[in-house]
Parts: C-alpha cells; sequence; structure tokens
C-alpha cells in the first residue's frame, strides 16, 4: 500500500529539520540536490544523448575501473537491469530456470517481470534467510542457466556469507553449468564484510548491477556490468525495454557525486552501524539482526505496535528536532514490530551512550501512547 503523500511529506519535513538523526540522513530539498550534481560537473560539461557521451558515458567508465570489468551499461532502473541479464544467461545456455532465493528482490519488489516479462522461471534455492549454500546449489533438482545471488540478502536483514561461503557457492553453480549474476544494489558495502574489493567480487561473476542510489544517494540509476557482449546485448534490450531516455544527465551526476563523496565514507558506517546495533540492542525487549551487522544496515524489533512507534518517532523529530527510527511495520508475532535501521553520516555524530539516550527519549514517548 501507497503511504499518502501528504503523510511522507510531514514525515521528510520533521527528518529534515532534525539536529539528531540515527538511522539514515537528512532528506535533501531539490535546491541542495541541484548544488551537489553542479559541484561534479565541468563547465564544459555536454549532457549525454540516448545514453552515449556526457556523465553517463563518464559513469560508466568510472564503474568499469571499480568493477574491473570490459564494459558497463547504465540502466535507469536496477529491475530493468537485472531482468536483461537474466535474460542473456537464459539464452546463452538455453535455459529458462533462475535460481533464485524467495527473499530476493526479482520475487518480491519486480512484479514477477522475470516470469512476464522474460518468459524465466524461478527455482528456489534455498529456504533458509540466507544466500544459497554450495551443498544446496549442488543438490538443486533441477538444472539452471544463472544463479542469481543478491548481496546482501536484504530482506532477510542484510546478510552476506563470508568469502569463502561465496567463492563455494559459485563454484557450485559453476560445475552445474550456469552463470552467475550479482545483484549487487548494496555491493559497495558489502566489501567490508566479505574482505574484497568490489573489483574481486565483481570477478566472481558473469554480470554485477549496482545501484546508484540505496547507498550512494543518488537521485536514481543502476550499472550492468561484465563483458563486453553482455553490455552490447544489454543496449539492446534497454531500447527494447523502454530504457534509453534522451537524456539522463541528472541522475548520472548524482551518482558521480556519490561515488566521489558517499562511496569512501562506507566503510565507516558499517564499523558504526556495529556500535549502534550493539547499543540497540541492550533496550527492554529488543532484538538485533544480525548481530553484528554485516553491512551499514540492519534490523530491529521491538515489542510494541508500529502504530505507536512510527507515531512516536514522528512526535520526538516535530518536538525535540531528534530522529531515531521511522519505517516500523507490524510482524507476524503481535504487538512486535520490526524497522530497518541505517547508520549513515550524522548516525556518526553519536556514541553508544547518545544512542542509548535517544532510544531512552523515544521509547518514553512510546509508553505515553
Amino acid at each position: 500500500m501507497t503511504e499518502p503523500y501528504a503523510d511522507r511529506l510531514r514525515r521528510d519535513t520533521a527528518q529534515r529539520g532534525c539536529d539528531t538523526v540515527l538511522s539514515g540522513v537528512r532528506p535533501a530539498s531539490v535546491v541542495e540536490q541541484l548544488a551537489a550534481i553542479r559541484a561534479v560537473a565541468a563547465d564544459d560539461l555536454l549532457p549525454d544523448f540516448y545514453g552515449e557521451g556526457g556523465p553517463v558515458e563518464e559513469l560508466e567508465r568510472r564503474i568499469g575501473e571499480l568493477l574491473g570489468t570490459e564494459a558497463v551499461a547504465f540502466f535507469p532502473t536496477g529491475t530493468m537491469a537485472q531482468q536483461v541479464a537474466m535474460r542473456y544467461g537464459a539464452e546463452l545456455t538455453g535455459l529458462d530456470a533462475v535460481g533464485l532465493h524467495p527473499l530476493s528482490h526479482p520475487l518480491l519488489h519486480e512484479r514477477d517481470a522475470y516470469a512476464v516479462l522474460g518468459g524465466l522461471r524461478a527455482v528456489l534455492t534455498t529456504s533458509a534467510p540466507r544466500n544459497p549454500t554450495a551443498e544446496e546449489i549442488a543438490a538443486l533438482d533441477e538444472p539452471i542457466g544463472t544463479l542469481l545471488l543478491e548481496l546482501p540478502l536484504r530482506d532477510a536483514g542484510f546478510v552476506l556469507p563470508g568469502w569463502d561461503e561465496l567463492v563455494a557457492a559459485v563454484g557450485a553453480a559453476r560445475r552445474r553449468g550456469a552463470r552467475i549474476h550479482l545483484d549487487g544494489a548494496r555491493l559497495w558495502e558489502s566489501a567490508v564484510h566479505l574482505g574484497q574489493s568490489p573489483a574481486e567480487i565483481a570477478a566472481l561473476a558473469d554480470s554485477t548491477y549496482v545501484s546508484f542510489y540505496k547507498s550512494l544517494g543518488g537521485h536514481s540509476g543502476a550499472a550492468l556490468a561484465g563483458s563486453t557482449e553482455l553490455v552490447r546485448y544489454a543496449r539492446a534490450w534497454r531500447h527494447r525495454y523502454g530504457g534509453n531516455l534522451f537524456q539522463q544527465w541528472p541522475a548520472a551526476l548524482a551518482a558521480l557525486a556519490g561515488l566521489t563523496h558517499e562511496l569512501p565514507r562506507l566503510p565507516g558506517y558499517v564499523a558504526h552501524a556495529k556500535v549502534v546495533a550493539a547499543a540497540l540492542a541492550t533496550l527492554p525487549g529488543a532484538r538485533v539482526h544480525p548481530m553484528p551487522p554485516h553491512t551499514h544496515q540492519f534490523r530491529l524489533w521491538l515489542p510494541h505496535p508500529a502504530e505507536a512507534l512510527n507515531a512516536a518517532n514522528l512526535a520526538l523529530a516535530e518536538d525535540e528536532k531528534a530522529w531515531f527510527v521511522g519505517g516500523w511495520r507490524d510482524t507476524e508475532v503481535p504487538g512486535v514490530a520490526l524497522a530497518e535501521v541505517t547508520v549513515a553520516g550524522p548516525a556518526l555524530e553519536l556514541d553508544a551512550d547518545q544512542v542509548v539516550d535517544l532510544a531512552d527519549r523515544f521509547l518514553r514517548r512510546v509508553a505515553q501512547r
């Protein structure tokens, strides 16, 4: 269900006015976003033209360097990029089956586009709330053309395998003749837990998708990286899917700004998330997962209804200019709600004691409801 615009505007206005923000970032105004992209645009830079030249070409070059791939194609959405990657795998292997986790983005958040638009079939890799193991992949009861691995698996709590586990899973899929596609929407921050660079992670796969707005603070957009042949194919299908827009320089410039300013800060966010998570785990009835967090995002449960938690958080923001955690939703356990915590720049200003103090102020408001 889509949130009413008036409610979102009130929430964003309240968060924007906060002096203290634990989870997320203060929403930027249009003027502030324009200033950010101006800062990375040379005076003589011309717009792109249907994906050629300008900031789009520069962005593709930067991503190619960061991921160590032969070629890169900019896409307006990650959903579109992933459909193309899975379609390519099916055409090369002749197999329409894709190994997918039941909590993966294509199964939960893309309206079955892989099947409706791509004619593909999902083979579930595991029912466990984590990426599949090598043993589970080896035991699949039918062949797959592509194995999609989401790093991290967001809807399981932003969880990652260990590096050796990931390498083993990839090896098991390759022994079955499958191609590897990485859903790397949050690949940048995954590098810390995996102990490898983005390029070393991408080297495991035939194709890798990365997002420009989920952690880098861009406006929108994604990239699909891999071989020259893959990207040639991707550009053709991007056109067919309606993704070859006349100009995309604002999104590309925002992505470049994110690579410049946010990408270097992500390891610090991941480190501080461990401090924040440990502090939140001390709250009455709280549960944190994973513990410690694998990235700068993790899940937090509290024993209160979501409506009360969201109302308390908004009141705290409007009355005290402090933002705790928003986006609470009820779970299958009555009276217990869940939220995703994102530790970003503003949270770096808070040490463990300040996190606990903010949480206490928040919980006092919850108790009043």
